[in-house]
């Protein structure tokens, strides 16, 4: 795990790893698989010092679509989540997190409730 990560992703990282050992998944890269994917959430969740680099730049990319979303905290929520939050939506909302969804995660479950 690199410098600076919090004692929840270094849980996440040994759990993963773990887990593909006794999995026998990516067989010698277990490490190396489970720190690429701790790694992708820190990002995701603006912990690492690029992400934090950017917010201070003013929000430049990802950070500025995500601030334009109906629902606070969009891109960290589950499936069920989202769910839940999209009763009360314009049409106009939903096709702005609609949009999101595929440019983005491309989760089935997601598009398949906005589209309903």
């Amino acid at each position: 795990m690199p410098v600076g990560a919090n004692p929840k992703r270094e849980r996440e990282f040994r759990k993963l790893e773990k887990d593909f050992k006794q999995e026998g998944r990516y067989p010698g890269r277990e490490q190396e698989v489970a720190a690429r994917i701790v790694n992708k959430q820190r990002a995701q969740s603006g912990e690492t010092s690029e992400a934090q680099q950017r917010k201070k730049a003013g929000g430049a990319g990802a950070d500025a679509s995500q601030q334009d979303l109906p629902i606070a905290g969009y891109p960290q929520l589950t499936v069920a989540q989202i769910r839940d939050k999209l009763d009360g939506l314009s049409e106009a909302q939903r096709k702005r997190l609609r949009a999101y969804e595929a440019a983005h995660k491309k989760r089935k479950g997601v598009l398949q409730a906005l589209e309903a």
